[in-house]
């Protein structure tokens, strides 16, 4: 189903997953859920959806931390370290690939239950600045500044710039 994917730790760690494009909308979440290089979720499936809405010709699915839960709160708190610097690597590897690359941040307000989200988000940030990618998200920030994660999406909503104050 999908013909980008990276995993590891019996798909316990999964780093990337989408479809190929010369022009792919690049979606940054928080962790993995469920989704497998054969099934979706519905994160996935939305993040395909308004990537096809929006006239990218495939979408790759990154996250901040690459470790399955279906609910972060079950996710330890503390990184595994191998896993985040992995994750960030790989993230930067993919990203490099592509000229000008549209990124979507999509991590949610969650993204302060855990202190490895933020730094891995604000490392991100520093690390793939010097390849000028244009950082999106959809729809207008939660209350406190945040860009919204997919599930809580409506598909009327447009793509905005979006800058890590």
């Amino acid at each position: 189903m999908y013909n980008l994917y990276h995993a590891d730790q019996n798909d316990q760690w999964r780093f990337t997953l989408g479809t190929s494009g010369k022009r792919p909308l690049i979606t940054i979440g928080l962790n993995p859920s469920t989704a497998t290089q054969e099934k979706s979720d519905p994160t996935v499936a939305r993040v395909q959806k308004v990537a096809t809405l929006n006239g990218y010709d495939g979408f790759v699915m990154l996250n901040l931390y690459p470790v399955r839960a279906t609910d972060w709160s079950a996710l330890p708190t503390r990184a595994d370290a191998e896993a985040y610097a992995r994750n960030l690597d790989e993230m930067e590897k993919l990203i490099a690939q592509f000229e000008t690359p549209t990124l979507w941040a999509a991590w949610g307000e969650t993204v302060v239950q855990r202190s490895y989200f933020l730094r891995a988000r604000d490392e991100l940030y520093a690390r793939i600045a010097k390849y000028s990618p244009q950082w999106r998200m959809f729809g207008d920030p939660t209350a406190s500044g945040h860009p919204r994660h997919p599930s809580r999406l409506n598909y009327d909503w447009k793509f905005q710039p979006y800058t890590l104050d």
